[in-house]
């Protein structure tokens, strides 16, 4: 009997270092998930198990479906999970489009720059994400958490259901590396990018994710653009644009030409200027315009106006603000209670401020912006 004991013992011991050989990293991670301050809306997570954004890349993963399969066999080597996306489409097929504000601005505090961010869509649980690749640069990323799968109702409160928490490091919506490059994305209704030519296709979110890891400056991440095809789920029914910024104080916003085969737009911060400012419109030259006009932007969502609003009280200051300044800045063009025609109610998420140069973000939650919760890479 004594024999037999020993023999289950070195066999359950067999397996947990079989486990932990093969799983570690997944457990380390899943385990890190916690909510921040007591809010049960709003978790952190430090990721810990590896990943490979090369092997990503090389599988062309080009819509939201391959990517959450891609992201199962990761993490389940072989042994079949479930993981879903809390996101549902409309009748017609087509999701409604987040909206929302982000801007570069001097930082009057203490040199450097401030990276501002308003995720507008709905009362989602939010993730912040502190990655440290073996290969790239460490990163905080936020993500909305109903992209893998959450939703007020469906939270991480337990070990077996922090496990879709692991598909956030390929789903950030904003996020700062060690070098201080800052991304954001911006919706843009039915103008879904599908570049198609001889490189590989990476998804929505992921070429953000590749430039956290592997940039440090505007003009690196416009490079490693211009070696892969954006691709955005056309079953989603939005596509986006995004802005990119380096601590040096070089901003970019990345478009996509609905007319010419989704080429690549690019516009610059001009030369002199301090700041720089995007909504859910096209600024290309091709397509700018100042009177609201679906067919290039947002008109529901007043991007225009948030556009307008924010652009002027960042002028007003010269482009250079307090993180008080960029925070107010933000609150001045929020959203609360905007109603959808099919009766969904439209809020601000979070609203983010990075410091490019202390590498520190203030998150402020559903609105609350007099509670910030601080966060340091």
């Amino acid at each position: 009997m004594k024999k037999l004991l020993l023999w289950i013992a070195g066999i359950i011991a067999a397996l947990c270092i079989a486990v932990a050989c093969i799983w570690g990293g997944e457990i380390a991670t899943v385990r890190s998930v916690s909510p921040v301050g007591g809010n049960k809306y709003l978790y952190q997570m430090e990721y810990k198990a590896a990943y490979d954004l090369d092997d990503l890349v090389s599988k062309d993963v080009n819509s939201n479906a391959a990517l959450l399969d891609y992201v199962i066999s990761r993490i389940g080597k072989g042994i079949p999970i479930k993981m879903k996306s809390a996101q549902v489409a409309d009748e017609n097929g087509e999701m409604a489009t987040f909206n929302c504000t982000s801007f570069q601005v001097e930082n009057a505090d203490g040199g450097g720059y401030f990276y501002g961010r308003n995720y507008d869509y709905f009362k989602n649980p939010t993730m912040v994400t502190v990655s440290r690749p073996k290969k790239g640069y460490a990163s905080i990323a936020v993500s909305d958490m109903s992209h893998f799968g959450y939703s007020l109702e469906t939270l991480p409160t337990s070990l077996g259901k922090k496990l879709s928490c692991l598909a956030s490091i390929y789903a950030p919506v904003d996020g700062m590396n060690e070098k201080g490059l800052c991304t954001s994305i911006m919706a843009l209704p039915k103008q879904a990018a599908r570049q198609d030519t001889e490189r590989h296709d990476v998804g929505t979110t992921v070429i953000m994710r590749l430039w956290l890891d592997k940039c440090a400056t505007v003009d690196e991440a416009l490079s490693l653009l211009s070696t892969v095809d954006v691709c955005h789920d056309a079953a989603v029914g939005s596509g986006y644009h995004y802005m990119v910024a380096d601590a040096s104080g070089d901003c970019a916003v990345v478009e996509f030409d609905k007319e010419d085969g989704w080429k690549t737009l690019v516009v610059r911060k001009n030369p002199g200027e301090n700041s720089m400012l995007v909504t859910n419109h096209l600024l290309s030259e091709k397509y700018y315009t100042t009177v609201p006009d679906p067919s290039v932007g947002n008109p529901h969502s007043k991007s225009w106006w948030r556009y307008e609003t924010a652009g002027s009280f960042i002028a007003g200051k010269g482009g250079v603000l307090t993180r008080e300044e960029a925070s107010e800045c933000l609150s001045m063009v929020h959203w609360k209670d905007l109603v959808w025609e099919n009766g969904t109610v439209e809020d601000t998420q979070f609203s983010n401020v990075y410091d490019q140069k202390a590498l520190t973000l203030d998150l402020r939650n559903w609105n609350d912006y007099d509670t910030p919760v601080h966060f340091a890479l």
